[in-house]
């Protein structure tokens, strides 16, 4: 009998996904442990393996298809001896295929082609599709520009969505010397106005062709400002979505210190030196400095939930790292057990590893304690947004020289400044500036971290 792949939860909180990639094609065999496809959580893709034997008789789901729900059908699988009539009985034909597929980028199966032809044939006849009877259909800046330019729309060959007139359009007219006397656009004004609204209403109607790579210039909004629309992926979607939450819901209060890295500079300077194996950063010293203070004050390495206030035993420290779709935390675990290299090693194969999307869930689901550092884009101090439902995340600015007053007499040294953004929940003021000079001590105590 037909088994049917089912679109599966790679995580406790996914809902839904998006099938980015088939990496089996219809009639191939499947093994047991073939990689099938490759899903789009909300935070990674991921590889989906087969579990059963046989040969994949039907895709239900194409490539590029976006929020498929979990356990929705997403392929048949035919066991040895089945063929394809058995997917008929199975139920697993064409019907099932246009389901799942939303919004999906991807193009329509060959059995779903019957259907498609009539809509699609129309806004593909001609451009002519701008001009219906005595309406035209253009762009508001489109309509603005011809209007001073005394450019007669009736005349001009639309080339964006459905053959509609744009920008480029009526300044290809205007320099061809297709423009016209003012009264003529005068005439036809009293036609614009109603075209204008129609064209304004159907503006929705093309944004989702902004992902197949559309020119920014084919849209513009009823100002005449031209824009691209970038869909949310699902990644960006959650961001949003448990950001909204943070600052609704999480109390939030700041607490900032500056700590002076001179020493801890010239220490790394000479640790780096010592060896090829590591190359260690600022950032590699903070999350160290972290996780021992976390040990130091355990009070800080804690968390709110209905119950009660959740104690953690390790310091799983989360790193904000910066990919193309969104934020997403990479945890070191139990850093502070870990010395300086093997953090970070750890964390060179984790930021890369999330940029490029292939993070396991367990590996950025989880921390108890979060770090986001921007000191490498010279930015001096900020405040984050907690990451539910830790009760802290630090801010770390760059290190730059500033005047200091050093006994009694001015100075200069490199400063670091660092934020503490705190769930008053959780954690109480003093328990915060507690965890701050725990934590300034060991940045400016460097070797005390070797220990």
């Amino acid at each position: 009998m037909p088994i049917e792949i089912l679109m599966p939860a790679l995580s406790p909180t996914m809902t839904e996904g998006n099938l980015a990639k088939w990496l089996k094609k219809e009639g191939d065999t499947v093994k047991s442990g073939d990689v099938l496809a490759e899903i789009e959580t909300d935070k990674a893709t991921m590889e989906v393996e087969a579990v059963d034997e046989g040969r994949l008789g039907k895709i239900l789901v194409q490539a590029g298809a976006q929020g498929v729900a979990v356990n929705t059908p997403i392929a048949v699988l035919l066991e040895e001896g089945e063929d394809e009539s058995a997917l008929a009985k199975a139920g697993g034909g064409a019907p099932k295929a246009e389901a799942p597929k939303g919004n999906g980028a991807a193009a329509p199966t060959a059995p779903a082609a019957a259907p498609a032809p009539a809509p699609q044939a129309a806004p593909q006849a001609a451009p002519a599709a701008a001009h219906a009877g005595d309406r035209v259909f253009a762009s508001p800046l489109a309509r603005r520009l011809a209007e001073q330019a005394g450019v007669d729309l009736k005349a001009v060959k639309g080339s964006g969505p459905n053959g509609r007139i744009v920008k480029a359009d009526v300044e290809a007219a205007k320099a061809g010397g297709g423009a016209k006397p003012a009264p003529a656009p005068q005439a036809a004004a009293p036609g614009a106005a109603p075209a204008a609204a129609p064209a304004s209403a159907a503006a929705p109607a093309p944004r989702p062709a902004a992902a197949a790579g559309v020119d920014a210039r084919d849209y513009s909004d009823k100002l005449g400002m031209r824009y691209t629309l970038q869909p949310n992926s699902s990644m960006r979607k959650t961001i949003a979505r448990r950001l909204t939450e943070a600052k609704q819901t999480v109390p939030h209060f700041y607490l900032t210190i500056d700590c002076q890295l001179d020493t801890l500079m010239k220490v790394r300077a000479e640790l780096n030196g010592r060896s090829d194996a590591y190359k260690l950063s600022v950032n590699d010293f903070v999350i160290r400095a972290v996780a021992l203070a976390l040990k130091k004050v355990p009070a800080a390495n804690a968390a709110w939930s209905d119950e009660g206030i959740l104690q953690y035993e390790h310091a799983d420290v989360s790193v904000a790292v910066a990919t193309p779709n969104g934020l997403i935390t990479p945890i070191i675990k139990a850093a502070e057990g870990k010395g300086l290299a093997q953090i970070s090693n750890e964390m060179k194969d984790l930021a890369k590893r999330a940029r490029d999307g292939k993070l396991k869930p367990e590996e950025f689901q989880g921390g108890t304690f979060s770090v986001s550092n921007l000191g490498m884009f010279g930015v001096r101090e900020f405040a984050a947004i907690i990451n539910p439902p830790q009760g802290c995340i630090l801010a770390v600015g760059a290190g730059e020289q500033r005047a200091i007053v050093k006994d009694g007499a001015l100075a200069v040294a490199t400063m670091m400044s660092c934020t503490l953004s705190v769930d008053h929940r959780v954690v109480d003021g003093a328990v915060g500036a507690e965890f701050l000079a725990a934590f300034k001590k060991l940045v400016e105590d460097p070797l005390s971290m070797l220990l």
